[in-house]
């Protein structure tokens, strides 16, 4: 039995270590995403886009793996509850890489334009920043379990709302000159940034979840 046992841990360890490998994945992403986007990179840009089949492959991966694990182990409890919140994480985290992928999307579509307007280049690159410290923070958390260190990663999200909300009325007051289609990059734009973090967010409180047992 404590071989047994021994052998699950290991298991248990290797879904731990496969998560904290996506998170520095998806942290990376949206940091060479923000750089093509800003500085209209496209090489940078065909990096991030590359990289998404990668963490889509890993993800799917580690997704099976987990299912098997439940399969053949039956666990029960924290154990149970262990391996269901890392299917979850998992999910958030390739929904993470999709936001960084969509940004170096739309970078490559408007190359060797400038996708993001002079007015707006601040917010961006703040939203930009934001998102990765926040990805930061979170990959902290799957790998320390720190519920003080999700709580601030929570409260670092309001910052990005205020970014979003700040976005949206230069879009609406700005004496626009990008045309329509400036304006809808603009805005899916910055809500792929919003939507990282929202992920970030919710992976934050999912290993609350898995520490305490409770959603806050």
């Amino acid at each position: 039995m404590a071989l047994i046992r021994t052998v699950f841990q290991d298991e248990l360890d290797g879904v731990s270590q496969t998560l904290q490998d996506l998170s520095e994945m998806v942290i990376a992403s949206i940091g060479t995403a923000t750089e093509a986007i800003l500085n209209a990179d496209l090489k940078l840009a065909e990096e991030v886009i590359k990289s998404d089949d990668h963490i889509d492959a890993i993800q799917h991966e580690l997704d099976a793996r987990i299912i098997e694990i439940i399969a053949r182990q039956q666990p029960v409890a924290t154990d149970l509850r262990a391996l269901v919140t890392a299917l979850r994480i998992s999910a958030d985290l390739e929904r993470m890489g999709d936001m960084a992928h969509h940004v170096a999307k739309t970078a490559r579509l408007r190359h060797p334009n400038q996708a993001i307007p002079a007015p707006a280049t601040e917010i961006i690159s703040h939203m930009g920043t934001v998102a990765k410290n926040m990805a930061q923070k979170m990959g902290q958390v799957i790998s320390t379990r720190s519920t003080d260190l999700s709580l601030e990663v929570e409260k670092d999200d309001d910052q990005m709302d205020e970014l979003h909300r700040r976005l949206i009325t230069t879009i609406i007051e700005m004496k626009w000159e990008s045309g329509v289609e400036g304006a809808i990059d603009l805005t899916l734009v910055g809500r792929y940034f919003e939507r990282y973090a929202d992920h970030a967010v919710s992976v934050a409180r999912r290993i609350n979840f898995l520490v305490t047992g409770s959603y806050r």
